[in-house]
């Protein structure tokens, strides 16, 4: 595959993960009616590992101390405390708080990858970009409320969470040059990530209660959960987090509200207000400008072609 085409396939690849993720947030409000959400992660990340184990059953081999330790460090982050972290943050403070300081992650991850990678991600066009889609974020997520609630614990550990994604992100930049298959890597992730899980199997309320499966709703959105979001999901966007890097990918962070609220649309049916549409051209555009790589309508490459045409007559001449 040439790196032009690499690249573009990361991009898809990124964006379908932002618009399966963008609508979890659905399935996972339905599923908090009978279970709690320590236990939805925890079901969903064992179907996902079981799914990984089943497309690609091949052993990998325990790797080096300071590769083991990466993996490890990536499970905890990116798999158990981001999500127990936001799970928890919403049961303390607005959802539109969280989706405001979690959509932060692209920023954090850019700082994180300037100071500890040494990427020159911190350019003048990425912060545009960023201000632009945040800007968008908050029109979303508030949709013209008058009122912004601040609970100090719940946005603190929001703000936490989007800190820890910024931490997988580069986490998976660094395991990822490493050369083991995507598939491998995530299943790795996986495996320590539901291992530093089992404490909350632990906790208040916490059972297995299978038969709550019997519920054809419940269990197609815990399968949606471990099959799409979880078991897909990671492994496309870990492989595009290898092609583009840790903020490019990130960026297509900003799009998750949008996404959330056209499902919220389509399933739920809630209204588009006029503000939560500009919020979502909003958040697009910030996209676009943020990431040095795209360019509308192809404008940078028909002025390459440009170029290159006159310098071509010029030597004709």
């Amino acid at each position: 595959m040439s790196g032009r085409r690499r690249t573009t396939t990361a991009h898809t690849a990124a964006l379908l993960t932002i618009l399966i993720w963008g609508t979890t947030f659905i399935s996972t409000k339905l599923m908090l009616g009978d279970f709690l959400p320590q236990e939805i992660l925890l079901f969903r990340f064992l179907i996902g590992y079981a799914v990984l184990w089943a497309i690609y059953p091949k052993v990998i081999s325990l790797r080096p101390i300071r590769e083991e330790l990466l993996f490890a460090a990536a499970g905890l982050t990116g798999v158990t405390l981001y999500f127990l972290l936001e799970n928890i943050a919403l049961t303390y403070t607005l959802a539109s708080n969280v989706g405001i300081i979690v959509s932060a992650a692209p920023l954090i991850t850019a700082v994180l990858a300037h100071f500890l990678l040494g990427e020159k991600s911190l350019h003048l066009r990425f912060l545009a970009g960023f201000a632009v889609a945040m800007a968008g974020i908050v029109m979303i997520s508030f949709n013209g409320a008058s009122q912004l609630a601040l609970n100090p614990l719940g946005d603190v550990l929001a703000f936490l969470s989007s800190v820890i994604w910024g931490i997988y992100s580069i986490l998976m930049r660094k395991i990822s040059s490493l050369g083991i298959p995507a598939i491998g890597c995530t299943r790795r992730v996986f495996f320590y990530g539901l291992v530093f899980m089992l404490p909350v199997c632990f906790s208040p309320g916490f059972h297995l209660g299978l038969s709550r499966f019997q519920d054809s709703t419940q269990l197609f959105n815990l399968l949606f959960l471990g099959l799409g979001a979880s078991a897909l999901c990671f492994v496309t966007w870990n492989w595009s987090v290898g092609v583009l890097g840790a903020v490019r990918t990130s960026t297509y962070i900003f799009l998750v509200p949008a996404v959330t609220v056209i499902a919220s649309f389509s399933i739920l049916h809630e209204p588009i207000s006029v503000i939560t549409a500009l919020g979502m051209i909003l958040t697009l555009a910030g996209l676009l400008l943020s990431d040095r790589s795209i360019h509308p309508f192809g404008f940078k490459r028909y002025k390459a072609k440009s170029r290159e045409a006159h310098r071509s007559l010029d030597e004709l001449g």
